[in-house]
């Protein structure tokens, strides 16, 4: 883990570089709750088990497929899968799981894979898991070129068959009836059938990727990636709510987050209030900002990359804001770009509340409140690759750039209200 200070030349770069990957490689850390999950009394031993299994990284070989399976059934490519499962597919196109290999950590790869290929693969095992994805893997004497490299299916990022396929062998959650056994023998079923297990329908499913184990990476005490924790500690976890529950509603493959305006608007719950309904000159405005985290089932907002402002201004009737009048509070995790500290920490945990005071005297007539609450999903990444270009980001550069513009378009507006004062 990179620590040095960010400064021009090729250090610089490379401490960039390391620091990025790094951090994608933190936010999807492979095996991390695995301490947790043989504490956890909910989870059956044969699920358990199953987790231990299903996760091992990287994912092996899918080997030769059955000898029946149509060319269909021996792709493992999301398109293949699409064929029968058309819903799933769609909904999974517009998510980022599908965007796991998307510019930002492409345009890093280029270079890391040179200057530091054990790190890249690292990286690969959570954003194109399977071995079929990887173009080196490990011989006898290192790293060695993959006979069975897929470059499509390694652009096409977290495939469906890295949640679902074992050696051509196909898992899934119950039936909808909770039944775990078809009715017809297996040789009659596509694929032969799935193995369905309770375990897919479980928080502890998706913390393979989404928590560190005890002594992993933290800063001031605190685990970088540590989302499955957090929701353990949640009035949702004491209601039985598991990720999917929010995540993937009625099983769609949307996983839905901080980037979609409606998913985070429906997690919490804004209000503003005044002291008075109307105000003369010389009088003090007195208005408060309460944000409850109301239905999040971890920290709003978890990771270290979104950041929430809360922005209030005295607006004229011109619509111009009022000099000196603006008041901002930050709702994030604040990390410095190397990872070597943290700055701040103003996130919500899990049924939190937040409420922020604002105080101005009124000098003037016909003003107006202003209130705004912005998402800025991709913050870290925004500042991080600026940073990257400034220093040089080498053969990636043109994805890079690409990367950063997406960052800066996915900042929305969560609430803004305007009150009249006089």
């Amino acid at each position: 883990m990179a620590r040095s200070s960010v400064s021009p030349g090729s250090s610089a770069r490379r401490v960039l570089r390391t620091v990025g990957l790094s951090l994608l490689a933190l936010l999807l850390a492979p095996g991390g709750a695995r301490g947790d999950q043989a504490r956890s009394s909910a989870l059956s031993r044969a699920e358990r088990d199953f987790l231990e299994r299903h996760w091992t990284r990287p994912i092996p070989p899918q080997g030769q497929p059955p000898g029946r399976a149509t060319e269909v059934e021996r792709s493992l490519a999301p398109e293949s899968c699409g064929v029968c499962h058309p819903a799933q597919f769609a909904d999974w196109k517009t998510s980022l799981h599908a965007g796991a290999m998307g510019p930002g950590i492409a345009g890093q790869l280029v270079e890391m894979a040179r200057s530091d290929p054990e790190s890249a693969r690292e990286c690969l095992s959570c954003h194109a898991p399977l071995a079929e994805q990887q173009s080196v893997i490990a011989g006898p004497k290192g790293l060695v070129a993959n006979p069975r490299f897929d470059p499509a299916l390694h652009r096409a990022g977290l495939v469906c068959a890295a949640c679902h396929v074992r050696r051509h062998e196909r898992f899934g959650p119950p039936r909808r009836d909770g039944s775990l056994v078809s009715e017809a023998p297996p040789a009659r079923l596509p694929h032969n059938g799935a193995t369905r297990t309770p375990a897919f329908l479980r928080a502890e499913f998706c913390s393979s990727c989404h928590q560190f184990p005890p002594d992993g990476f933290a800063l001031n005490g605190k685990l970088l990636q540590n989302t499955y924790a957090e929701w353990r500690a949640s009035p949702a976890a004491r209601q039985g709510l598991q990720c999917q529950d929010c995540h993937m509603p009625d099983r769609r493959h949307l996983w839905r987050g901080i980037h979609d305006p409606d998913m985070v608007k429906s997690g919490v719950e804004i209000s503003l209030a005044t002291d008075r309904p109307r105000y003369r000159l010389g009088q003090s405005l007195q208005a408060t900002l309460t944000i409850t985290s109301r239905r999040v089932g971890h920290h709003f907002p978890t990771y270290v990359t979104p950041r929430v402002v809360i922005r209030a201004e005295l607006v004229d009737g011109a619509g111009q804001t009022v000099t000196g009048s603006v008041q901002e509070q930050a709702i994030a995790r604040e990390v410095t770009l190397d990872l070597s500290r943290e700055v701040a920490d103003t996130r919500l945990p899990a049924g939190g509340r937040l409420a922020v005071s604002y105080r101005r005297r009124i000098e003037r007539p016909d003003l107006r409140l202003r209130v705004t609450v912005t998402v800025y999903p991709d913050h870290f990444y925004t500042r991080f690759f600026e940073s990257l270009l400034a220093s040089g980001a080498g053969a990636g550069e043109r994805q890079i750039r690409e990367a950063l513009e997406a960052t800066r378009r996915s900042r929305f507006t969560l609430y803004q209200r305007d009150l009249p004062l006089s």
